[in-house]
């Protein structure tokens, strides 16, 4: 059953049984001031008829759905009790003749236009058949009927036509009126159908944004926000909204100037900021803000943000990488230029070192021309080997065995003290990749190194390799993790470890990181590097299983 009819039809019940209790306490008032004013008995027996039909009709409220003749039924009861009181209460001089129109408005207004015109002409032919039987009926009325003294004939026929116009009138106006009133309802309920359906499609809209859309009002108190500011926030959007928008978007504090009435707002320049989650998560969000414009003016602000951390991750490392050719390409003409008449500067010096007889100052100056050329050749070395790292031999390899020889080795490394501590962390399985064994070797060595001068104090450093399973199997590969205790990377330096000579420590070359990354690359992987200022540094090289052999080709070693 619709929720209207439903209504309409609790109403008309409702109704039923407050006009019928009016009509008990005037009977009684009337029976008590006037005895014998009204055929007690027969009146009586109508109204409780009455209580005892809205009762049967209330049982059966819930099948008018299916059987609408049941409406139709309680209406036209509803006529012939009117009738009846009326009959009782004089026929045609009964002051109850305008009880009529209460079924009538009730037909109309439940339904329709046609429910109120059959009504009106039931009630209208019922209320004539009554009247004109007073007159016309004779001894073939029963003796119940009221006989007392009544109008004159023309007098009851203008009674009988007025009354009857006055029916149909009302059954006409509040059939039109009740029309109208659905065409209205119709109007409305389609009308908000589709403000429904739009606000439906609109928020629709606005969650399947990529980009996180945020609005507030003029104070800067959010509104709105939609699921892609939830999962890059990490915020709910109960949560979020309410709540001004500088606390949620963690706003600089240059920004909250422009929320407010009347301001002279500065230019809303698109921004990037540092940004961290609930769970503690950094990631920079790129964000712009723009007034909230309707016809009355400025009703607020949006806000349009995305979480731009790995673009800009890419960014750097692109920077890093053209860096990085630029400098390899440098190589060769610096080989060529330094290390040929670098090694005939060294070997006159050692031939003039035997040959001449020379003070103990002037030999401790040739020896530490002979010390400093040697280390400026180990400096061109390791340049050329990060220029062009070499591939001997491309083999299946386990690397648990590398990291274990790493581990041995560092053991009895000069720089290994008692207060620092190894760890190895290998599975029981094998972990193996097809790759040069001495280039890997190189990467574990060169960060195992790095982590072990960081904690010149001592601690506990970590080797560990893994397999990396994720859900496609194309992107299988194994996890090389080297874990310190040292003093940490500050935060704004973590973008140019990567380059070369930018070495932190006093013995080194400043390359072994950025051939590390060069070796990475060229297989395919990636460095990710964690740090925290005090409290050590993870470094975390990701290689594929399956290295392709493409990019694997033997370079010629540079014997300049």
């Amino acid at each position: 059953m619709p929720p209207t009819l439903r209504r309409k039809l609790l109403w008309l019940i409702a109704g039923r049984a407050a006009v019928i209790t009016l009509l008990l306490g005037s009977a009684i008032l009337i029976q008590l001031r006037s005895p014998g004013a009204f055929p007690v008995d027969p009146f009586f027996f109508l109204i409780g008829l009455t209580y005892a039909l809205t009762a049967i009709y209330s049982v059966l409220f819930k099948y008018t759905e299916r059987h609408r003749w049941l409406v139709d039924l309680q209406l036209a009861c509803d006529a012939v009790i009117v009738s009846a009181i009326v009959q009782l209460t004089g026929g045609v001089a009964s002051y109850f003749s305008s009880l009529y129109t209460l079924p009538i408005i009730a037909a109309s207004t439940i339904e329709s236009r046609r429910g109120g015109l059959l009504v009106g002409v039931l009630s209208s032919l019922l209320y004539a058949g009554l009247a004109l039987a007073q007159y016309f009926g004779g001894d073939l009325l029963p003796a119940w009927f009221p006989a007392g003294e009544l109008p004159p004939l023309r007098i009851a026929l203008f009674t009988i036509g007025l009354n009857v116009f006055g029916f149909l009138a009302v059954a006409a106006l509040s059939g039109y009126l009740a029309e109208g009133l659905r065409r209205a309802d119709e109007k409305l309920e389609r009308a908000s159908n589709q403000l429904a359906d739009l606000q439906a499609f609109s928020q629709h809209v606005i969650d399947s944004l990529t980009s996180g859309l945020a609005t507030s009002d003029i104070f800067g108190r959010l509104l709105t926000f939609n699921h892609a500011a939830e999962a890059i926030t990490a915020i709910p959007a109960a949560d979020a909204v309410g709540r001004h928008a500088a606390d949620v978007l963690q706003l600089p504090r240059d920004f909250t100037d422009v929320f407010g009435e009347g301001r002279s707002r500065p230019r809303l320049p698109r921004l990037e900021f540092g940004f961290v989650r609930p769970d503690a998560s950094h990631i920079e969000l790129g964000l712009s803000m723009a007034p909230l414009l309707t016809p009355r003016g400025e009703a607020g602000f949006v806000f349009t943000f995305q979480d731009v951390t790995e673009s800009r991750r890419q960014e750097r490392e692109a920077r890093v990488q053209q860096r990085l050719a630029a400098v390899g390409e440098m190589a060769a003409g610096i080989a060529h230029e330094i290390r040929n008449p670098l090694a005939s500067m060294s070997g006159s010096i050692q031939i003039l070192r035997q040959e001449l007889p020379l003070t103990s100052d002037q030999g401790q100056l040739m020896d530490i021309v002979l010390r400093e050329s040697e280390r400026l050749n180990d400096t061109i070395r390791s340049f050329l080997a990060y220029a062009r790292p070499q591939r001997q031999a491309i083999e299946r390899l386990d690397v648990r065995q590398v990291i274990t020889d790493t581990a041995r080795l560092l053991e009895n490394n000069p720089e290994f003290s008692e207060s620092h501590d190894i760890e190895v962390d290998v599975p029981g399985s094998e972990v193996c990749c097809q790759a040069d064994e001495g280039q890997i070797r190189q990467i574990v060595w060169n960060l195992a190194t790095n982590g072990l001068r960081a904690m010149p104090e001592g601690g506990c450093l970590r080797l560990s390799v893994r397999r990396d399973e994720p859900e496609t199997a194309d992107l299988a590969g194994l996890v090389i993790a080297v874990q310190d205790e040292g003093v940490g990377i500050p935060a704004e330096e973590l973008d140019g470890i990567f380059q070369p000579f930018r070495g932190a420590f006093p013995r080194g070359t400043g390359l072994g990181l950025s051939i590390v990354h060069r070796i990475v690359s060229d297989y395919g992987g990636e460095v990710q590097v964690t740090s925290q200022r005090g409290s050590g540094t993870t470094v975390l090289v990701k290689l594929p299983l399956a290295m392709a052999e493409a990019g694997s080709g033997q370079h010629a070693a540079g014997s300049e």
